[in-house]
């Protein structure tokens, strides 16, 4: 790599005051997110290095409310994220690019007879009215698209508009909001979904880093999501998933249990349908995440069905589930279901425990330790 390259990064994230100590901790941060053990943090601050302003981006505007450019490019602080980012050569994005009408179609023209980019797309594809419910510099969004994906060596679909058609797509869709590979399912093979409302910017480095870089598209799952992020259930990973275990609710808002951070299932949350990382990699540089902050999820990584119609309203439990295989079934059905799964492999577990010796120890408390002690300071039950 020439060293002047080399020199443009370290320049770029001194002048933003990221030392390379910094950049090093973050790549590790990026290994962890893509399953690679941090020890792979050198070879990607080497990719890094190597790829940058190598890789030009097109990012298509289709039917969207920017919102993902706003999660993407609203950084009151300049991190790490923002600047891996910088070191993309994006020759054509319509919400934040300096030229207009003429001048900015031929840099996207341009750039697509070039070749070699990566295609990021946000916002839905609009087919109603044949497909002119949405047109630019003359085109529909479909065509723009179909000229657009032709030479990408990469397509990244960001935010669930993109992926599914997200909020435009919800009923009745007078506009024929569609995604990506509802429109083009030949584009299958080289279409990265990364979905929620607004998406996660540390996703898009992540995929950056992979693709872009490290030159491979991640393991995916049947809807072409990167099963790294979109592999567990939210659920899975919540911090108050110990309420949820133990039977303790929010109720009502303003109530005792939501100062103590009990579950928020019966408050609508839509964790236990709802697969991404969130809890893990979080929002706003990995301070805070929707549960986090107070509120339940309200599904915005469901890709089964349209996330906007299968939770709203978003402040009441679902009614149906639409899972892969079983189709709609009520949450009671799904609860019971697993519930009835976990008791019998618990059983087996204490049973090879006992058998094994391994049961030996203090006796398992009648009441949390927590509780009592609080009910206690408080003088009695509350």
């Amino acid at each position: 790599m020439a060293q002047g390259v080399r020199d443009g990064i370290y320049d770029l994230l001194a002048a933003r005051g990221v030392s390379r100590r910094d950049f090093v901790k973050y790549c590790g941060s990026v290994a962890a997110l893509l399953g690679l053990s941090e020890m792979y943090a050198p070879q990607i601050v080497s990719a890094v290095e190597a790829g940058a302003k190598l890789k030009p981006t097109v990012w298509l505007d289709m039917g969207l409310c920017t919102g993902c450019t706003e999660s993407l490019a609203q950084v009151d602080t300049p991190d790490v994220a923002s600047i891996v980012l910088d070191l993309l050569s994006v020759n054509y994005m319509e919400t934040i690019m300096a030229a207009a009408g003429t001048q900015a179609e031929e840099a996207r023209t341009k750039t697509i007879a070039d070749g070699g980019y990566v295609l990021v797309v946000e916002g839905a594809i609009m087919t109603g009215e044949g497909g002119n419910t949405l047109r630019i510099a003359g085109k529909t969004g479909l065509e723009i698209l179909k000229e657009a994906a032709g030479k990408a060596d990469a397509i990244i679909c960001v935010g669930s508009c993109a992926v599914d058609g997200g909020w435009v797509n919800a009923a009745p869709n007078p506009a024929g909001g569609k995604g990506v590979l509802d429109v083009m399912p030949e584009l299958k093979a080289k279409t990265i979904n990364l979905p929620t409302c607004p998406v996660n910017p540390e996703w898009i480095v992540a995929m950056v880093v992979d693709v872009l870089l490290l030159g491979k598209l991640p393991a995916m799952d049947d809807k072409n999501r990167p099963t790294l992020i979109f592999g567990s259930t939210i659920h899975d990973n919540c911090p108050r998933r110990g309420h949820f275990e133990n039977g303790e609710f929010v109720e009502a808002f303003g109530t005792e249990a939501e100062v103590k951070q009990w579950c928020l299932y019966k408050m609508g949350c839509k964790g236990p349908q709802t697969m991404t990382n969130c809890p893990s990699v979080r929002w706003n540089r990995r301070a805070s995440w929707c549960v986090e902050s107070g509120s339940p999820c309200i599904g915005c990584g469901h890709v089964y069905t349209n996330w906007v119609d299968a939770s709203a309203p978003f402040l009441s439990r679902m009614t149906d589930v639409n899972l892969p295989g079983l189709g709609g079934v009520r949450p009671e059905t799904v609860g019971t279901v697993v519930g009835a799964a976990a008791a019998a492999g618990l059983l087996v577990h204490g049973i090879a425990s006992a058998a094994t010796g391994r049961t030996s120890g203090p006796p398992m408390e009648t009441e949390k330790a927590w509780d009592k002690k609080h009910k206690a300071s408080k003088g009695g039950d509350n």
